[in-house]
C-alpha cells in the first residue's frame, strides 16, 4: 500500500453496467499525484490517440472524479472532476469543497472513472469497498435541494435496512446535477453539498450525457495511512493556527470582493464587461450580512476557516430564496454582471442558478451576453419567449436561467455556451455578435478583468490551458505549472497556509514519503501536466479546433479602454501583448505557433504526446 492512497480507483462502464477497479503504479502517482494531474494522464493515455474524434457529450468520453493524497489531512477538502470538456474540447481540473471526497476515501477508493451511457437515469452508490449502479428515475428532473433530500433519504433508508445495528446513518457525500446538466447545457456544473460546484469545464453536461444524476458515497473506514504521522500532526496544527490568524477570510470569505474588486480595482464584470467599475456600496458584504445572512459560520470537513455563510431573502417579492451566501465570483456574476446591485436580487439569482445546476460563473456569463444582445435590439422579447432580460431585473434574469436550463426558445441556443451561441446567433441574425462574447477557448471567463493591469497578467487567460478558469492563469514569464499543484493535490486555495515556505511539499512528504521540491514541480512534474493539457486543447475537435495564433488572445472587448472609474481609459496594447506572447511561448517550451516543441516534450518523457502533435506541426 502506498502511504496516502487507498491504491484503488473504481472503473464504471455505464453502458454495460459493469464495475471494476484499477491500481495506478507508484511511478505514475509520483509524477501525477492525483486530481487534475492524474486526470490529464488518464485522459491522454486512454483517449489521446483519437482525441479529435471523441464527442465530449458522447459515451466514449471519460468522466474522472479524483482525490489526492492530501485529501482529508490538509485544511479543507475538495474533489476534482475532469474529462473532455464540451466547451473547450480540452480538459479542466474542476474542483469543489464538500464531504464527498472524504466519504469516498473512507469507503476505500481514491477516485472513480466513468465511461459509456446508462439506458435510463442512474446514480452511483459507493459504500465500503463496493460500487453499485442505482435507479435514479425518481430523482431525474429534480432541482438541487429536492435532489439532495430525495437521495439522502433513499440512501439512509437503504443503509439502515442493510445494517440497522449501525445506528443513525448520517447523510452521504453527494455529487449531482440539476436540470441544466440533465439537458446537457454545455457549461452546466457538477454540484456538491447544497450549492457548491465544480463549475468550469461543463462536466455537469457530461454527467447528463451519461444519464448519470449523481455519485453518492458513504464510507465507514479510516483514511489511508501516512508515512510520518507525527510530522503530519505538527503540520496540521500549523495550518490551523495560520487559518485562524486570517480573520478577514474567516469573517467574509471572498464575498467582500463584490464591492472592492469593482470600486477599487476596476476589474469586475459589469453588464457583460461593458464596464469593470462601479461604486455601488449596496453590493458590499456588510449589507449581505445585515440583511441576508441566516447562518454566519459554515464549513466543510476539516476546514478551519468556516468562511461560508447561508443567505436568505427574508421579505419582499423575492422572499424565500436561500443559498450559500455568494462568494466573490458568484456575487459578481449574479450581481453587477447582470446590472443587479440589490442584495436580495443577487441572492435570488444565485439561488436559481444553484437550483438549476448552472455554473455560477459560466451560466451568468452567457446570460449577460444574451442581455446585451437584447439591450442592442439584436435579440427580442419574442426570441426570449416573452422574457425581457433588462439589466437589474433579478426576476427576469432568474427566468432567463430557467429558459436556458430547459432549452426553450433562444435558451436552446444559449445552452450551447457563450462561444457556440455567439456563432449560431451571428448566423441567425445576420449580425456579428462575437465581439460581445467574453470567453477563452470556449470557456467563459472568471470574474477578474485585466484591462487595468493591476489584477492579473494581460495574457493570463489567453495562454491558460484551462481557458477562462481564473484559478489556472499563468503569469508570464513564469509558467502555469505552479498553479497545477492545488488542483492536483486537490486542496482548497482558501485553506492553503500563507507565509510558510513550501508547506504543501512538507505535507506531501509527511503523507507519502516523497521528497518533491517546489522547483522540481514547476520545472518538471507540473510542467508535464501543462503540456499534456495544452496538447489536448490544441487537438480539440470534433466541432471546434483552436488556432493558437488567432485564439491565444483576449476577447475584443478587453482591448476597449475602460469607460469609467479611476482607471478610465486604461486598456492593454495588443501589439505589445503579441510581443510578450512570443516570449511566453519560448518560456513555456512552445514553438512560434504555440505548439509544444518536440525537444520540450521529449525532455519531459512525453514522446507519445509529441507523436500526437506531429500532424499539427505540419
Amino acid at each position: 500500500m502506498i502511504p496516502g492512497y487507498n491504491d484503488k480507483i473504481a472503473e464504471v462502464d455505464l453502458t454495460k453496467g459493469k464495475v471494476s477497479t484499477s491500481h495506478p503504479d507508484v511511478e505514475t502517482l509520483k509524477k501525477y499525484i492525483g486530481g487534475r494531474g492524474l486526470a490529464a494522464k488518464i485522459l491522454f493515455d486512454r483517449l489521446g490517440s483519437k482525441w479529435a474524434s471523441v464527442d465530449p457529450l458522447g459515451p466514449e468520453n471519460l468522466l474522472t472524479v479524483l482525490t489526492g493524497p492530501l485529501t482529508g489531512y490538509h485544511t479543507g477538502v475538495r474533489i476534482c472532476v475532469s474529462g473532455k470538456s464540451p466547451l473547450s474540447n480540452g480538459t479542466v481540473g474542476s474542483t469543489s469543497s464538500h464531504e464527498f471526497p472524504i466519504e469516498m476515501r473512507c469507503a476505500g477508493f481514491d477516485g472513480v472513472i466513468l465511461k459509456g451511457k446508462a439506458d435510463s437515469p442512474v446514480y452511483l452508490l459507493i459504500t465500503d469497498n463496493q460500487i453499485e449502479i442505482m435507479d435514479a428515475k425518481n430523482v431525474w428532473g429534480l432541482q438541487g435541494k429536492e435532489t439532495i433530500k430525495a437521495i439522502n433519504k433513499d440512501v439512509r433508508d437503504l443503509l439502515t435496512e442493510r445494517d440497522a445495528s449501525f445506528g443513525l446513518w448520517k447523510e452521504p457525500g453527494l455529487l449531482y446535477i440539476g436540470p441544466a446538466g440533465e439537458n446537457m447545457v454545455r457549461n452546466a456544473a457538477v454540484m456538491g453539498k447544497w450549492s457548491h460546484a465544480c463549475g468550469f469545464g461543463g462536466y455537469g453536461a457530461v454527467m447528463g450525457s451519461k444519464n448519470l444524476k449523481a455519485i453518492v458515497a458513504k464510507g465507514t473506514g479510516p483514511l489511508p495511512e501516512v508515512a510520518d504521522p507525527k510530522e503530519l500532526a505538527a503540520l496540521m496544527e500549523l495550518g490551523y493556527d495560520s487559518a485562524f490568524a486570517n480573520k478577514q477570510r474567516n469573517l467574509w470569505g471572498t464575498g467582500a470582493g463584490a464591492y472592492s474588486t469593482g470600486a477599487e480595482a476596476s476589474a469586475e464584470p459589469v453588464r457583460n464587461w461593458q464596464e469593470e467599475w462601479h461604486d455601488e456600496k449596496s453590493i458590499g458584504v456588510v449589507n449581505l450580512e445585515t440583511r441576508n445572512w441566516v447562518k454566519r459560520h459554515w464549513s466543510d470537513f476539516g476546514c478551519t476557516r468556516a468562511c461560508m455563510k447561508l443567505a436568505c431573502v427574508k421579505t419582499g417579492p423575492l422572499k424565500g430564496a436561500i443559498t450559500d451566501n455568494p462568494d466573490y465570483e458568484l456575487g459578481a456574476y449574479c450581481g453587477p454582471n447582470l446590472g443587479i446591485y440589490d442584495p436580495d436580487g443577487v441572492i435570488y439569482v444565485a439561488t436559481v442558478i444553484d437550483e438549476l445546476g448552472h455554473s455560477g460563473i459560466n451560466g451568468p456569463n452567457t446570460m449577460a451576453f444574451a442581455a446585451e444582445l437584447y439591450q442592442r435590439g439584436i435579440l427580442t422579447k419574442e426570441d426570449f419567449d416573452g422574457i425581457e432580460p433588462v439589466w437589474g431585473d433579478a426576476k427576469a434574469m432568474g427566468d432567463l436561467a430557467t429558459l436556458i436550463a430547459e432549452r426553450r426558445a433562444i435558451g436552446d441556443v444559449l445552452a450551447e455556451g457563450t462561444y457556440r451561441a455567439a456563432k449560431a446567433i451571428s448566423e441567425m441574425k445576420g449580425v456579428d455578435v462575437m465581439k460581445y462574447a467574453i470567453h477563452f477557448k470556449g470557456i467563459e471567463v472568471g470574474a477578474h478583468g485585466i484591462r487595468t493591469g493591476e489584477h492579473g497578467p494581460y495574457l493570463g487567460y489567453a495562454l491558460s490551458v484551462s481557458g477562462g478558469d481564473h484559478t489556472s492563469r499563468p503569469r508570464p514569464p513564469l509558467s502555469e505549472a505552479g498553479s497545477t499543484i492545488g488542483d492536483t493535490l486537490v486542496i482548497c486555495t482558501m485553506g492553503q497556509i500563507r507565509g510558510v515556505e513550501n508547506l504543501n511539499w512538507r505535507y506531501l512528504k509527511a503523507i507519502t514519503g516523497w521528497d518533491i521540491s517546489q522547483e522540481e514541480w514547476i520545472n518538471v512534474n507540473g510542467r508535464r501536466i501543462i503540456q499534456i493539457q495544452r496538447a489536448l486543447l490544441l487537438l480539440g475537435g470534433p466541432d471546434v479546433v483552436w488556432d493558437p495564433v488567432k485564439d491565444d488572445d483576449n476577447p475584443d472587448r478587453w482591448y476597449e479602454p475602460l469607460p469609467s472609474g479611476p482607471f478610465k481609459g486604461r486598456a492593454p496594447d495588443r501589439d505589445e501583448l503579441m510581443d510578450q506572447r512570443k516570449a511566453a511561448y519560448a518560456n513555456f517550451g512552445w514553438d512560434d505557433r504555440g505548439i509544444p516543441t518536440s525537444e520540450e516534450l521529449k525532455n519531459l518523457g512525453l514522446e507519445d504526446v509529441d507523436a500526437a502533435l506531429a500532424q499539427l506541426r505540419k
